[in-house]
């Protein structure tokens, strides 16, 4: 038997990091492009933070208000504005990103299958009811579905976004 459970001190987690420094738009992008609710908008800056991606937002109204909200970190955060959102999608597509998106399709792979990003990778995350719309699909490589076995159908866009982010950066 093992000795008691020790929590890691803040100087503890800092010293286990990565090292890698980050590189706005270098590796792993997070693009919530139709949101509909800011607390999604800043829980997903707070995973982008821990995974070291970006967050690429449309420049509506109200969102820089929602992540200035959502900024818990108190720091500068990796947020970028899309414009719009599909013809931010066919510019990914010309820089030869890989397009994932987190929606319920035929194809969808499992996201327990899903391999981490080895090359740029966008996460597209879609409206909280209606998901990725469909001339949008058309810009994505691969679509990714969260299992379930509640009686919802779908998980809110900061949890599905935050699970497959996790998943794509290598740390699940």
């Amino acid at each position: 038997m093992t000795g008691p459970v020790r929590a890691k001190s803040p100087a503890d987690l800092r010293e286990q990091r990565r090292r890698r420094a980050h590189s706005c738009w270098d590796h792993l992008i997070a693009a919530p492009l139709w949101p509909m609710h800011g607390v999604n908008l800043g829980t997903l800056l707070r995973t982008c933070d821990a995974v070291g991606a970006c967050l690429a937002v449309p420049r509506l109204p109200w969102v820089p208000e929602a992540l200035d909200r959502g900024n818990t970190l108190r720091r500068r955060t990796c947020v970028h504005y899309t414009g719009d959102q599909l013809d931010w999608l066919a510019a990914q597509r010309a820089r030869s990103s890989r397009i994932v998106g987190a929606e319920l399709a035929d194809e969808a792979v499992r996201l327990a299958d899903l391999p981490p990003a080895r090359e740029r990778t966008v996460l597209v995350l879609g409206h909280e009811r209606t998901g990725i719309p469909p001339e949008a699909l058309e810009f994505l490589d691969v679509a990714v579905e969260i299992p379930m076995v509640g009686h919802g159908a779908s998980l809110n866009v900061a949890v599905a976004g935050s699970l497959v982010l996790y998943r794509l950066a290598g740390l699940l």
